[in-house]
């Protein structure tokens, strides 16, 4: 499967916006935004013209794509799933994208970055009603219990990770048992619920696949 391999600072540059790639590198002094670097490929001197409505909605999309780590392909494939559903279609997307197994693992603290949660899926570290799946875009449904492995939970990747569930928690719409390792998706959170991403401005996302 195709992956970007390049540096994703320069992603974060490009938009502007801490996508929070790196995990706890983005909430340092080394991070590219905090130093207010320029966009890459761009003559920081340069007067910045005047976006179309046209770059304004591809820059909406580039951000919620890159933020869950995700290709083109598989992310107009998560749309079309989201425009056949009932409900508004950008909320739909964004419910989607929540259930994915590689992003519920990164929201229980288990991973400091969603590209580091896909890896430990993909390595079959993570259970999911206590059998291993490796499917990062697999997704995850009401009551569904998802813990790390028992011959996993020494890695010192999730017990680094773990620490910021100390600081901040996890989202209402999860629970998380830090001693077991083990946490349930209590409920597929409304797009008012993701505070994190508020943003994110999901209709011009729907408008620009409309055109």
């Amino acid at each position: 499967m195709a992956r970007y391999t390049g540096s994703v600072c320069r992603l974060c540059r490009a938009e502007q916006k801490k996508l929070m790639l790196k995990g706890d590198r983005c909430k340092s002094d080394k991070c590219s935004i905090n130093k207010k670097r320029p966009a890459p490929g761009k003559d920081p001197k340069a007067r910045p013209g005047k976006r179309s409505d046209y770059g304004l909605q591809l820059r909406e999309k580039q951000k919620l794509k890159r933020i869950y780590g995700m290709q083109e392909k598989q992310f107009s494939l998560f749309f079309e799933r989201a425009l056949r559903m009932s409900g508004i279609t950008g909320e739909n997307l964004f419910m989607l994208l929540e259930q994915r197994l590689d992003n519920v693992v990164y929201r229980l603290r288990f991973a400091a970055s969603r590209s580091q949660a896909r890896q430990l899926v993909l390595h079959g570290h993570v259970l999911v009603n206590g059998k291993r799946v490796n499917i990062p875009s697999f997704l995850v449904r009401p009551e569904d219990e998802i813990e790390i492995r028992e011959r996993s939970k020494s890695l010192i990747v999730i017990k680094d990770a773990l620490k910021e569930f100390g600081r901040s928690g996890v989202m209402p719409w999860l629970h998380l048992d830090p001693d077991a390792l083990k946490g349930k998706f209590l409920t597929v959170p409304r797009r008012n619920d993701i505070t994190d991403l508020a943003d994110i401005k999901e209709q011009m996302i729907v408008e620009l696949y409309s055109k």
